[in-house]
């Protein structure tokens, strides 16, 4: 049995990613490239799709009516696109934060700085909205064992 993850490991993950990405952004802004504004919806749809994929999956293993049961491999799995999901999601989270604390101060300065300020803080909101959905399918392969009071973790 795995543990579940706990949010203070994504936190240090990407707090972590958050300073080293700043410094990198210190020191290079210069040469980088601009930052499309919509960089990083593709983490925001691929939160939903696996937050969807949970409310399925736990109608599954909850047994409601007209669902098909869960083989115990295709739960496992989606643990563990779950667990990755959401340490990917806080890591990309921190490098779009350490982007952001650069470039939201001089927005008002630069016009580069405003374009991508705009950009990281929409990739930001998506990274988060990954770790979410991810954490939320992570809940939602619990068999109904799992969630006794009385069971040691």
């Amino acid at each position: 049995m795995t543990t579940a993850t706990r949010p203070r490991d994504l936190l240090v993950a990407a707090l972590v990613t958050a300073v080293l990405a700043n410094l990198v952004v210190r020191l290079s802004y210069a040469s980088l490239p601009g930052i499309p504004a919509f960089a990083g919806v593709t983490l925001g749809v691929l939160g939903i799709a696996e937050a969807l994929t949970g409310n399925a999956l736990r109608a599954r293993i909850e047994r409601r009516p007209d669902t098909m049961p869960v083989p115990p491999l295709v739960a496992a799995r989606a643990v563990l696109v779950a667990k990755a999901s959401s340490l990917g999601g806080a890591i990309v989270a921190g490098a779009w934060a350490g982007l952001l604390l650069h470039v939201l101060p001089r927005s008002g300065e630069i016009v580069a700085a405003a374009g991508d300020s705009v950009g990281a803080g929409i990739g930001l909101v998506c990274a988060l909205v990954l770790v979410a959905g991810a954490l939320w399918l992570e809940r939602c392969c619990r068999t109904p064992d799992d969630d006794r009071p009385d069971r040691a973790r």
